[in-house]
């Protein structure tokens, strides 16, 4: 299944994907009862898993805690939880479903391009509705992981890309899935994917438009354009989310977390979290330790 990764006193503990003995790498299709018997329901405190999570409620109200966001997965309705995000499970007991798990190198590079595979601030929750389409995908894939051994290997992988291809497609097509492509949203698109690789070295918007041979103002019309921000905001936004993360899941010192985000102090990081969240980094951290549960093992 799922192994944890190395845990220090500071850091958010980190999920690796590992797939079972006599089954493909890359993907894991379960119930949800099988997931809880096979340890799942240890999940209860804050991770970052490196792999995707697609969760479909079948019975029952799943509770999950996605980036300081909870979720009611509610009968027919799916949350998609994408590698790096912090993701905190609820209870199990009384919930049955599905659940994919999968690294994105699984599925070929055009499918990861269509269906964003890779886009922060992606949907987390897809509400219920009436679509066939979807639940024949997972149906079919549920099948298919399942039939290992009746075909050749390679044939059984190649299914089972083709068919999570079509799910995650089919999913992501939803409303509020998949905008339109434009030149904005291109232009978004590798402004988006060099803050995500780059926040922690450079929060100015000249030094994103000088990398990718833009102007300043042409990185801000797309930005505006695809999610109604300016770009210093969407920058700051994930600077910002990373702080939330570390502060609130982890043991690390503002002096730390000040130097892993590129600021050159924790004089100097606290004043921008502060004037960002109306918060002192510890006063966020106190109020977050509130709401979470104790931390310890999973």
């Amino acid at each position: 299944m799922v192994n944890i990764g190395q845990r220090t006193r500071d850091a958010i503990p980190r999920v690796d994907f590992n797939a079972r003995v006599g089954t493909p790498a890359g993907i894991e299709v379960m119930s949800l009862s099988e997931f809880r018997r096979r340890g799942g329901g240890g999940f209860t405190t804050p991770q970052r898993p490196d792999f995707h999570h697609l969760i479909a409620t079948v019975s029952g109200t799943l509770k999950q805690e996605v980036d300081f966001t909870t979720y009611d997965a509610t009968p027919g309705s799916w949350l998609w939880v994408r590698p790096g995000q912090v993701h905190r499970w609820g209870d199990l007991s009384e919930v049955e479903g599905h659940l994919v798990l999968f690294e994105s190198d699984f599925l070929d590079p055009t499918t990861v391009v269509a269906a964003r595979l890779e886009t922060p601030g992606s949907p987390v929750q897809y509400d219920a509705v009436d679509d066939h389409a979807v639940d024949l995908a997972i149906e079919h894939l549920c099948h298919e992981f399942g039939a290992v051994g009746t075909s050749p290997l390679d044939v059984h992988i190649a299914i089972l890309r083709h068919l999570l291809s079509v799910l995650v497609l089919r999913l992501a097509d939803r409303p509020g899935g998949l905008p339109s492509t434009t030149e904005d949203s291109e232009t978004f698109r590798r402004f988006r994917e060099a803050v995500e690789r780059d926040f922690t070295k450079t929060h100015q918007v000249a030094d994103y438009a000088r990398a990718l041979g833009y102007s300043p103002r042409t990185l801000r019309r797309a930005t505006a354009a695809a999610v109604g921000t300016n770009a210093k905001e969407f920058i700051d936004e994930r600077v910002t989310l990373e702080a939330k993360r570390r502060l609130a899941h982890s043991d690390e010192t503002a002096v730390r977390i000040a130097a892993h985000l590129g600021f050159s102090s924790a004089t100097n990081f606290s004043k921008y979290f502060q004037s960002r969240t109306g918060q002192s980094p510890i006063q966020f951290r106190n109020a977050a330790r509130q709401v979470l549960p104790p931390r310890g093992g999973a």
